[in-house]
C-alpha cells in the first residue's frame, strides 16, 4: 500500500459509545484503518484487539475524522482539547445528534482555520449501523461530500444531502420526532392489546400487516413483546433529543404537544431507572402500571 493509499485508509473516530463502536466495526470490516479515541480508554480495548489503533489525538494522525459524541457542547469541548492538531485540509464528519445552531457556530469557527466540517447524523440504531442498514443525513458543501464519498457507505446504505451545514441536524430532529412518537405509540398499542386479552405477539403480527405498520415495528416490536431491552440506542439519549426538539419548537413559536407528552413519559422512564436501557424500554412503563 503506498503512503497516499494508507493515508486515505486511516480514518479517525472520536467517541466510542454505541454508535462510535458500530462505526469503527464497519470501518474495520470494509478495510479501513480506524484510529480511535474515547474519554474512557477501556472502551477501545476490544476494538484495538480487532485491528483499530488507539491515539491520544486522532486529529494528529488522520486527514478525515468521524465524530460520534453525546451533545454538540461535548463535540466543541473535545475539539478544543485536541485543537492544537487541527489544520487546514482536515475533514470532520460529525454524526452527533446536536443543536443546529451550535453546529453552525462550530462550523464557522472551523472554517476560519481551513477545516472542512459537516453534520452527518445517522438515522438508525447502532445495530442497524453495524449491519450497514442506517440512513445518513449530511449537511455541508459539495467538496466535503466528494472528499468523503467512500465513507458514506460505511455509515449507511442511503445518504441524503440535506443542504448546507446544519440542514442535516434539523432534518435529524424531524425524523427523531416522528420516530420517537411511533415507538411510544407502539408501546401503548401493545399494552392495550395485552389489557384486552390479545396476545401482544399476535397483535404485532397484525399491526405489521395493517395500515398502522411502521419501521419501528420491525426494529423494536419484538424487543417490546419479548421484554428484551438490550441496548441498541439508549432511552436517555432520546430524551436528550426530544428536549432539543422542544427547544427548537419554542424558538420558532411552534407548539409540539405530542412531543411534550412524550418527554414526560421519557422523564418518568428515567425516574424508574430505565434511562440506560434501549429506547424501546418505554414499553415498560405500561408494565409498571399494570
Amino acid at each position: 500500500m503506498t503512503d497516499p493509499e494508507k493515508s486515505r485508509r486511516l480514518v479517525g473516530v472520536i467517541g466510542l459509545g454505541l454508535m462510535g463502536t458500530a462505526i469503527t466495526g464497519r470501518l474495520l470490516e470494509l478495510g479501513f484503518l480506524p484510529v480511535v479515541w474515547n474519554r474512557s480508554p477501556d472502551k477501545a480495548v476490544p476494538l484495538v484487539a480487532q485491528g483499530a489503533r488507539w491515539s491520544d489525538n486522532p486529529l494528529a494522525e488522520c486527514d478525515r475524522i468521524i465524530i460520534s459524541l453525546f451533545t454538540s457542547d461535548i463535540v466543541a469541548e473535545v475539539l478544543d482539547q485536541m485543537g492544537s492538531a487541527l489544520r487546514a485540509g482536515h475533514y470532520l464528519i460529525d454524526t452527533t445528534t446536536g443543536e443546529p445552531d451550535a453546529v453552525l457556530r462550530l462550523g464557522q469557527r472551523l472554517a476560519s482555520q481551513g477545516v472542512h466540517y459537516c453534520d452527518a447524523p445517522i438515522s438508525g440504531s447502532s445495530e442497524q449501523t453495524r449491519r450497514g442498514e442506517a440512513t445518513v443525513l449530511v449537511g455541508g458543501d459539495a467538496e466535503t461530500l466528494t472528499a468523503c464519498a467512500d465513507l458514506w457507505p460505511v455509515l449507511g446504505c442511503q445518504t441524503h444531502h440535506c443542504g448546507p451545514l446544519g440542514a442535516a441536524s434539523r432534518m435529524k430532529l424531524v425524523t427523531n420526532l416522528v420516530l420517537g412518537l411511533n415507538r411510544a405509540a407502539l408501546a401503548e398499542g401493545l399494552a392495550f392489546a395485552r389489557a384486552m386479552g390479545v396476545d401482544p405477539a399476535a397483535a404485532l403480527g397484525v399491526l405489521r400487516a395493517s395500515a398502522a405498520q411502521s419501521k419501528v415495528m420491525e426494529v423494536k416490536g419484538q424487543k417490546m413483546v419479548a421484554n428484551d431491552y438490550s441496548v441498541q440506542a439508549r432511552l436517555s439519549q432520546h430524551r436528550k433529543d426530544v428536549e432539543i426538539i422542544l427547544r427548537e419548537g419554542t424558538n420558532r413559536a411552534l407548539g409540539l404537544p405530542l412531543s411534550e407528552a412524550h418527554l414526560l413519559l421519557l422523564l418518568r422512564a428515567e425516574a424508574e431507572g430505565l434511562g440506560g436501557l434501549d429506547n424501546s424500554a418505554i414499553a415498560k412503563l405500561w408494565r409498571i402500571d399494570s
